[in-house]
C-alpha cells in the first residue's frame, strides 16, 4: 500500500496532477470522498469560462496561457471536444481595476482584445443593454471549457498511465514523519513518499492535520439557466461574459445546444460547513432576485427561469490562489483557495503540482500564490 505520491482530492486540480504525476512515472494514488466529476465541490455545472487577458491581475496571464495550451493538448490526445472559442465579453466601468487590468495585460502580453464603447456593444449583441458609462472588452480567442468533460478526460488518461483512483474514500487521518506520509481512510491505511493536497472546501481541515491553519472560507454559490431567444443568445453568435457592475460581479454563458442562458453571481455568498447539507437553489430569496435584477438591467429580454444549482467557492482573504510547498514538509504540495476563478487554470496547476513533487520547483511563476503572504 505504498506509493510514490498520494493525491488527496481528485477534482479539477487533483485529477490533472494525477495525470501528470502518473505520466512522469510516479506510482500515484488519488483519493476522493466522492466519485469525480461530482456535484459536491466546485467543478460541476457543465461549463467554465477561460479568459486570457485577466481582470484579476496580470500575474495570472502566463498561467492562463499555459492552461489553454494544455487544454488544447488534452483535446488532441483524447479526441474529445473540451473548449469552445465563443469569445468572452468583459463589461464594466472603464476606470475599474478589473477593466484596467484586462486592457493592460492584453498590451503586456500582446493578446487580442477589442475595446468597445457601450453603443458598439449594444449594437453588436442586441441581447445586451449596457449604460453609457460602461465599456466592453472582447477577447475573441477566449471561451468556454466543458468542466466535467475535462475532469473525465484527465481521469481516463491518469488511469491509462497507471494511476489508482479510489472514490468514496474520505481521509480521516494524515501525518508526515521523516519524509514519509501516512494517510488513513475509514477502510484503509496508505503510505507514500510525497503528498498533494487539493481537496477544495476540505483543504482547511486536512492542512490543519499538518500544522497549517489557513484562512480558507467555503461559501455557498448559485447559478441558473434561463429561457432565452436562441437568435440572440445562441453560442454561435453570443459570447461568454463577465459584468463588473455597481450591483455586483456577474458572469454567464450563451445558450449551448438550446440549454438556455446560464448566469451566476461571483461575489457574495454565505459561509458554510461543506460536511453539512447546503440549501438547494431557490431556498434563499436572493438566489432568484440577484440574477433577476442583473438580467433586468443588462439583458431585459431574458425572462423565464428554467432551473438553478448550487456549488461551493473556497475563498482566501485576497481571493488569490494558494499553490506552494508546505513550509515544513518539502514533500507536500498544496493547491487550495481558488476562490471561484480557478477551474480554467487546473490543467496548468496540475502540471505545476507534478513539477513541485518531482523536483521541488516549477517553471511557472507561483510567487504570487505563496503561503508566505499569510504570515
Amino acid at each position: 500500500m505504498h506509493y510514490d505520491v498520494i493525491v488527496i482530492g481528485a477534482g479539477s486540480m487533483g485529477m490533472a496532477a494525477g495525470y501528470f504525476l502518473a505520466k512522469s512515472g510516479k506510482k500515484t494514488l488519488l483519493l476522493d470522498s466522492f466519485s469525480p466529476p461530482h456535484n459536491k465541490g466546485s467543478h460541476h455545472g457543465e461549463t467554465r469560462i477561460i479568459r486570457h487577458a485577466y481582470g484579476e491581475g496580470g500575474e495570472y496571464v502566463p498561467l492562463a496561457l499555459q492552461a489553454q495550451k494544455l487544454w488544447n493538448d488534452l483535446e488532441e490526445m483524447t479526441g474529445i471536444s473540451l473548449f469552445s472559442a465563443t469569445g468572452v465579453l468583459n463589461v464594466g466601468h472603464e476606470k475599474t481595476d478589473f477593466i484596467q487590468n484586462i486592457i493592460s495585460s492584453s498590451k503586456t502580453y500582446s493578446l487580442p482584445l477589442e475595446t468597445l464603447a457601450s453603443p458598439e456593444v449594444n449594437k453588436r449583441w442586441p441581447g445586451i443593454t449596457i449604460p453609457a458609462k460602461y465599456i466592453g472588452c472582447f477577447e475573441p480567442a477566449s471561451g468556454i471549457l466543458k468542466c466535467e468533460s475535462c475532469i473525465r478526460a484527465y481521469r481516463t488518461l491518469a488511469e491509462q498511465h497507471g494511476a489508482t483512483l479510489l472514490t468514496d474514500s474520505k481521509v480521516n487521518e494524515l501525518s508526515v514523519h521523516d519524509q514519509r506520509v501516512t494517510v488513513k481512510t475509514e477502510a484503509q491505511t496508505f503510505s507514500s513518499d510525497a503528498l498533494v493536497i487539493s481537496a477544495g472546501a476540505w483543504s482547511r481541515d486536512l492542512l490543519s492535520m499538518l500544522g497549517l491553519n489557513l484562512p480558507l472560507n467555503p461559501v455557498r454559490k448559485t447559478f441558473a439557466w434561463f429561457d432565452a431567444g436562441e437568435n440572440l443568445y445562441n453560442h454561435t453568435n453570443f459570447p461568454a461574459f463577465t459584468f463588473a457592475t455597481s450591483q455586483g460581479f456577474y458572469y454567464g454563458f450563451p445558450s449551448i445546444d438550446g440549454s438556455g442562458l446560464k448566469v451566476g453571481r461571483h461575489d457574495g455568498g454565505q459561509s458554510i460547513d461543506p460536511d453539512k447539507s447546503i440549501p438547494e437553489f431557490g431556498q434563499l430569496d436572493e438566489d432568484r432576485t440577484d440574477l433577476r435584477n442583473f438580467l433586468n438591467h443588462y439583458m431585459p429580454s431574458v425572462k423565464k427561469l428554467k432551473y438553478g444549482k448550487t456549488c461551493m467557492y473556497t475563498l482566501t482573504p485576497d481571493e488569490d490562489f494558494i499553490i506552494d510547498l508546505h513550509p515544513v514538509y518539502s514533500n507536500v504540495a498544496i493547491a487550495a483557495g481558488f476562490s471561484g476563478h480557478g477551474f480554467k487554470f487546473s490543467s496548468a496547476v496540475g502540471q505545476i503540482l507534478s513539477e513541485l513533487i518531482s523536483s521541488g520547483k516549477t517553471e511557472q511563476n507561483i510567487a504570487p500564490f505563496s503561503l508566505d503572504r499569510f504570515n
